[in-house]
């Protein structure tokens, strides 16, 4: 994990379907029980400090993970709110809500500022933000897209010191395996493969930009495997990371032992910020 939602899929994507994943029998189903891994200093600060994230259906995933994750550890007990006006929520809470359009990014980081000017940039708190695999297109310009992203955040960090925002990178995909690639290559179509290489270059971007920030690795958790080794696709002798096929069912959003791993990636990055660390 660094400290610091394009292709839809229509079908679900065998194991058997990636081309390079892992290796070996890496591919183990990631354990959905258990405890959070949260030490007790790290509840504290959870339950000490507001948290906005703002979403789409992904991000509905995690937020599940995160519901299951105190269903499993009673010492983990949030305060979750869906609101748009975060700052309308009394005391420490996570508040979290959908915000723009899929497919239109800006949209969303529109949306994102809009909430922070309504309060709670002023008030301060923690606040998180988050782009789809499907805002991410054969179209997209990636360079644009961070631009944008850059523009607004940095902003936003200007205009409320007591802000503290989380930057999270795009989410992957499962890819297709080498035989439709090599058809669809045939044929002119851009595949799967070719939206997640797009994908990890605008989170590359967000990376080498935002080091040293608080950063959660949305992709990087959903490539890694169990044995920790990553979930990987070949794009024009390049490997590019991609969704580990046993952390979904639809080849985009996460099944329960991927929004619970997630969910509790998420809390930890959460946690370390709130500690001031």
């Amino acid at each position: 994990m660094i400290w610091q939602e394009g292709i839809e899929p229509t079908a679900t994507q065998a194991v058997s379907d990636v081309e390079v994943c892992c290796g070996g029998d890496a591919l183990k189903p990631i354990e959905t029980a258990g405890p959070t891994c949260l030490a007790a200093q790290d509840l504290a600060h959870l339950e000490n400090q507001k948290v906005f994230f703002g979403h789409q259906s992904v991000g509905d995933d995690i937020v599940h993970g995160i519901r299951d994750l105190m269903a499993s550890d009673p010492r983990l007990k949030l305060h979750i709110v869906e609101s748009a006006d975060p700052q309308q929520v009394p005391g420490p809470a996570f508040v979290e809500t959908h915000i723009g359009r899929n497919g239109d990014p800006q949209s969303k980081a529109e949306a994102f500022r809009t909430i922070m000017d309504r309060g709670m940039g002023k008030e301060g708190g923690i606040a998180l933000y988050k782009y789809c695999y499907v805002d991410v297109g054969p179209a997209t310009d990636i360079q644009k897209m961070f631009d944008e992203y850059r523009h607004g955040v940095d902003s936003l960090k200007l205009k409320y010191p007591l802000l503290r925002i989380v930057h999270v990178t795009i989410p992957l995909t499962t890819v297709e395996p080498a035989i439709k690639v090599w058809v669809k290559s045939a044929l002119g179509r851009v595949t799967a493969r070719d939206i997640n290489r797009k994908r990890d270059a605008y989170n590359q971007l967000l990376a080498q930009a935002y080091c040293g920030e608080p950063i959660f690795d949305l992709a990087e958790i959903e490539s890694t495997c169990r044995d920790g080794l990553r979930s990987e696709s070949s794009v024009s002798r390049r490997q590019v990371p991609a969704l580990n096929p046993k952390l979904t069912t639809d080849g985009g959003h996460l099944n329960e032992s991927g929004r619970r791993t997630a969910a509790r990636h998420l809390l930890l990055v959460l946690a370390k910020l709130g500690a001031g660390t």
